[in-house]
């Protein structure tokens, strides 16, 4: 062999050999930036939670300082009305007692009338029989009168005391006539301080309906106002319980952060090995094979080499377990472990050829992905290297 063509050769073997070193330093910064940015969303949008929380707690306690004021207006106004129901239904009260008095009076005052026109009546009659008896009989009276005279100064006062006892008669009648007209007045009167009366209390009792409906539609409302209040309360306490939660999400967040910035440099100082380094072990192709088949059976067949090519690299790497069997089952790493979609898929055997090839091609140390050794559906802020569903970093 001339020595240009051994020289040729010996570049292109150190080429060769430099380029995995090359390329493992270079993709280390990437992973280190990307392995960590998830996270850091994550993180970030666990805190924009918090505040969001901290801003609906404020919100709903200001909420229930404003119902808690109006609470105590309603109940001062409560207070008000009860206290002018109270005066209401006394003034009610006294009405109904001046009514049953009234009442009490047109009775009396009926029973006097009563009286005055039988007494009116009963003068009348006597008048009247006198007066018929001395017109009947004057001849006879005026005889006897002169027979019984024992003088005419006798007769005089006969005929006087005639006159003074129609004239008495009269005054008498007459007196009993203004008696009964004077009762009757009476009677109108009272049954019109009766009817003012009655009317006073159909005010009173129209007033009283009025309040006693604002004291039962205030109460209601007081009522609702602390029903409410109540359910502001259970909200501000689960909205705290919330962002406890929250901030042990965001501890918890923060620590996985850290864990994953520290395996980012480990990952980034440490060795990998060469795939001809790498001894399987009977079953890691049927394993392998149906991960594939969970993380990205429906994915093109690009996108189920490159899951394949993860899990081998991790393999590769001296930061993850050394074989298939310990990356797949490596705690919290891929979902279908943990969701138990893949110990489904290894009872049934739901590798199609596909993913069967995939696995192949990854564990003959082949990797379209480069070094990668996370993939997950894109979300935002996290930049890596798109195949299918699935963003590789």
């Amino acid at each position: 062999m001339k020595a240009r063509e051994v020289k040729r050769l010996l570049k292109k073997f150190i080429l060769v050999a430099l380029f995995p070193i090359v390329i493992s330093g270079s993709f280390f910064k990437s992973v280190q930036v990307n392995a960590t940015e998830s996270t850091r969303k994550q993180l970030e949008e666990a805190k924009e939670k918090k505040k969001q929380s901290e801003d609906a707690l404020g919100n709903t306690k200001d909420d229930i300082a404003e119902m808690n004021e109006e609470k105590s207006s309603l109940q001062g106004e409560l207070n008000s009305l009860n206290n002018q129901l109270s005066e209401v239904s006394n003034n009610l009260q006294n009405l109904e007692e001046q009514i049953e008095n009234k009442e009490t009076e047109i009775e009396n005052t009926l029973a006097e009338l009563e009286v005055a026109k039988e007494t009116e009546s009963n003068q009348y009659a006597s008048m009247k029989k006198r007066v018929q008896f001395i017109y009947e009989k004057q001849n006879f009276v005026f005889i006897d009168m002169i027979m019984g005279a024992r003088s005419f100064a006798d007769f005089l006062n006969q005929n006087n005391y005639i006159q003074q006892l129609s004239a008495y008669d009269r005054k008498m009648f007459l007196q009993y006539i203004e008696s009964r007209k004077n009762v009757e007045a009476k009677e109108a009167t009272l049954e019109e301080e009766k009817t003012q009366l009655e009317d006073y209390k159909v005010k009173a009792q129209a007033e009283q309906s009025r309040v006693s409906g604002l004291v039962t539609q205030t109460s209601g409302t007081i009522k609702q106002y602390a029903n409410d209040i109540s359910d502001a309360e259970a909200k501000a306490q689960a909205l705290e319980d919330q962002i406890k939660a929250q901030e042990a999400d965001i501890k918890a967040l923060e620590a996985k952060l850290a864990e994953e910035i520290r395996l980012s440099k480990l990952a980034a100082k440490s060795s990998w090995r060469n795939i001809s380094e790498v001894t399987f072990a009977e079953g890691d192709r049927y394993l392998l094979a149906n991960l594939i088949y969970c993380e990205a059976g429906g994915e093109p067949y690009e996108g189920k080499v490159a899951v394949g090519a993860v899990v081998i690299n991790r393999v590769l790497s001296s930061v993850y377990p050394d074989t298939v069997v310990g990356v797949i089952y490596q705690n919290k790493q891929f979902s279908p472990v943990a969701s138990g979609r893949l110990a489904l898929a290894l009872a049934e055997g739901k590798a199609t050829a596909a993913c069967y090839q995939a696995a192949d091609e990854a564990m003959s140390g082949y990797s379209n992905v480069g070094n990668c050794v996370y993939f997950r559906t894109p979300v935002p802020g996290l930049s890596g290297l798109n195949i299918g569903g699935h963003v590789f970093y």
